[in-house]
């Protein structure tokens, strides 16, 4: 059984903090009342203490699970019809009915004046398998590395709803199908009638809301639409740093049809040593 499913334990995470919710501002809301209908609110489990191996450095995160309400609501739902049908042993497909963002906060990133950012858009095939097809998987353990000798730390949000810019593992799988046939991956995304990037950054910008507030920040991007879409939720004083890591032959093309898009890629940035 999903214990964040279960009221009894729900409440305890409520009363010792360690369960909020935030609205899209990034304002906590009052867990005692629902959730307001029609407007977004993300429930935030954590902090949870999470050790992690980065390259050769051992550190300490504090992870923070996070869920829309909407979709917490409808999992809650579903979970209540098959506890009354004695179905519990089909909880496991409740999980694929969320979409749960994690932020990451290592060292002290309250504490400085403009701390370092990084959102980071979920690659199965990048961060976990280790694929160089994309720069993903580097560019994420890369961020971790900055995170953890930048003086004051800083903070990490994975938007695990955005594999393939938003489009999903398995048209994702797809498109790579028609990559090999020539296409570029934006031209791959068109051929299956789906956006250049259907990404939503509102959840990102309302956690960046609450954990960073509406202070100056350093975003590690090359990509300015990312930028812009912060900027579009009212975090205006968003500097972008440079994040150049992982080019190798598979992917050199990728990142070309990526600077052609609009990444702040350059020419000596996308050589293959």
């Amino acid at each position: 059984m999903f214990t964040y499913l279960n009221p009894e334990i729900r409440q305890r995470l409520i009363d010792s903090g360690k369960l909020f919710r935030i609205d899209v501002a990034g304002r906590r809301l009052d867990m005692s009342q629902p959730a307001p209908e029609g407007e977004l609110a993300i429930n935030v489990l954590g902090p949870i203490p999470l050790p992690l191996e980065v390259g050769a450095n051992q550190l300490t995160a504090q992870w923070y699970a996070t869920v829309r309400s909407s979709e917490l609501a409808h999992v809650e739902g579903l979970a209540r019809d098959l506890r009354e049908h004695g179905g519990q042993q089909f909880f496991a497909m409740l999980a694929s009915s969320m979409a749960v963002n994690s932020v990451l906060v290592i060292g002290d990133p309250f504490a400085a004046d403009n701390p370092l950012v990084r959102v980071h858009s979920s690659c199965m095939t990048g961060d976990v398998f280790g694929s160089q097809r994309c720069e993903c998987g580097p560019q994420f353990l890369g961020a971790l590395e900055r995170l953890h000798t930048a003086p004051e730390g800083g903070l990490l949000i994975y938007m695990s709803g955005h594999e393939g810019r938003g489009i999903g593992l398995w048209a994702k799988a797809a498109t790579y199908l028609l990559q090999d046939t020539g296409e570029n991956t934006y031209e791959a995304n068109r051929s299956l009638g789906l956006p250049d990037d259907s990404r939503d950054f509102t959840d990102a910008a309302a956690l960046l809301g609450y954990f960073i507030g509406h202070r100056p920040f350093r975003l590690l991007t090359n990509n300015p639409a990312k930028i812009q879409a912060l900027h579009n939720h009212g975090l205006t004083e968003v500097t972008a740093e440079r994040h150049i890591i992982g080019v190798n032959s598979w992917n050199q093309r990728y990142l070309l049809a990526k600077r052609d898009w609009g990444h702040r890629l350059n020419e000596a940035d996308l050589k293959v040593d």
